[in-house]
């Protein structure tokens, strides 16, 4: 984590990162990976966003949302474990909920909202070209992400396992995370830029990251794969960005 970047924190203690625009290698560089993670593409990102260093957890979903879908809510500390089994219309209502309240910080206002598939690589890459920001040894993984290997068959807390280089938990495992990206079999056609990407079927978004219950080569930093946004998994949960709009008045 680097503390001298500016960051914020909301009512829940969960901390949101600046990421500085900056340029990166969108996919698979090493050649491991799926095809659907070709051909490598060099993306921009213009304009900075605020991303959230944890997934949004079960506490934080309930208190907007009245209730909480999600299947691992057992234990004292459920309600710091990452919100699943929601669809993505679901979210679109969270996001509805957050941006009718006052949203400024840092003398900025603001909007919530899911990240890019551009943006979510950028910051699990963090400026590598490994395969996980940590390096290339799936051996390594236990120590930054829950993974079929060692979650014992369940969610567990967002943020306990070690964060990447510019300070994101939990980018490797844990739960999928929605972007606000339509699914593209590939990165053929892609824009190049920050924004949200169209596709073929806007019923199928892409997700990012690996889960508690999927292998370790499911949550290396270009591994994507598609959803229903009508459909909710116990291994797809989000991450928020608060994009800033304009200077408070």
């Amino acid at each position: 984590m680097q503390p001298s970047k500016p960051f914020f924190e909301d009512e829940f203690g969960g901390s949101y990162l600046l990421v500085e625009p900056g340029s990166f290698i969108l996919g698979d560089q090493i050649g491991s990976g799926h095809p659907n993670e070709q051909p490598c593409v060099e993306v921009t990102l213009s304009e900075p966003i605020f991303l959230g260093a944890r997934q949004v957890t079960q506490v934080q979903w309930a208190t907007r949302m009245g209730s909480n879908p999600s299947k691992f809510q057992e234990g004292w500390s459920a309600g710091l474990r990452p919100v699943e089994s929601i669809t993505y219309e679901e979210v679109t209502q969270f996001l509805e909920i957050l941006n009718s309240e006052p949203s400024s910080y840092l003398g900025l206002n603001g909007t919530w909202r899911l990240p890019t598939e551009a943006e979510w690589e950028y910051a699990a890459k963090a400026g590598t070209i490994t395969r996980w920001s940590f390096g290339n040894k799936d051996s390594e993984l236990d120590a930054h992400g829950w993974h079929a290997g060692n979650s014992g068959a369940t969610t567990r807390e967002v943020g306990s396992k070690k964060a990447n280089q510019w300070g994101f938990f939990d980018m490797h495992g844990l739960v999928h995370e929605m972007t606000s990206d339509q699914w593209n079999k590939d990165h053929s056609e892609h824009h190049r830029g920050q924004t949200q990407r169209t596709g073929p079927n806007p019923e199928y978004r892409v997700a990012k990251g690996g889960s508690w219950f999927t292998e370790s080569d499911s949550s290396r930093s270009s591994s994507r794969r598609k959803f229903d946004i009508h459909k909710g998994r116990d291994g797809i949960g989000i991450r928020l960005v608060w994009e800033p709009t304009e200077m408070k008045s």
